[in-house]
């Protein structure tokens, strides 16, 4: 065997082990990019989620509101018919005692409206809670794959472990949401 054939072997050999190192930083790459997706979605369905909870909070608050109007509809016009003068007084009383139960009834009615408008918005701010800590665990994740990523190039282990620790803030940050409740 000749020198520059030794050498040239000990030159494959050498990147060959260099390969070989990288590997475990490779798959963390991987790992890392599944996180990140799966980070990605849940922060999606969950900013989702704050948007219909806000809708559904809209339309309750609507109706309350329109009942809130119908109610003070009524009571002026049980006023009204309590000052004016009917030929047929009975007829009055009647009409009067009739928008009355309706009055009672709305006003439980609003109660519930109201407490279930509250209840609804109470509900957006935890999702747009969770999707706060979801968007922050997606930055973590992306920071630490890219930092990760430098180690290919500089083959320096340090930025495999800068990688790992933003990635840890990151998959904190997400258990962190999933937790919430």
């Amino acid at each position: 065997m000749e020198a520059n054939e030794a050498q040239e072997l000990q030159e494959h050999a050498e990147h060959g082990s260099h390969e070989s190192s990288l590997r475990p930083v490779a798959l963390t790459m991987t790992v890392l990019a599944v996180l990140v997706a799966v980070t990605t979605v849940l922060g999606h369905r969950t900013h989702t989620e704050a948007v219909l909870r806000q809708a559904k909070a809209s339309d309750t608050w609507n109706e309350y509101q329109a009942k809130k109007n119908r109610a003070y509809d009524t009571a002026l016009v049980t006023d009204l018919l309590g000052v004016v003068t009917l030929a047929d007084e009975n007829a009055a009383k009647k009409i009067a005692k009739g928008y009355a139960d309706h009055q009672g009834k709305w006003a439980d009615d609003l109660k519930e409206e109201q407490k279930e408008a509250l209840a609804l918005e109470d509900e957006v701010r935890l999702a747009e809670h969770r999707a706060d800590f979801f968007d922050l665990g997606e930055a973590l994740l992306e920071i630490g794959l890219v930092i990760t990523s430098v180690t290919l190039l500089t083959r320096k282990r340090a930025y495999w472990f800068a990688g790992i620790v933003f990635s840890l803030g990151g998959v904190v940050s997400v258990v962190w949401g999933l937790l919430l409740k």
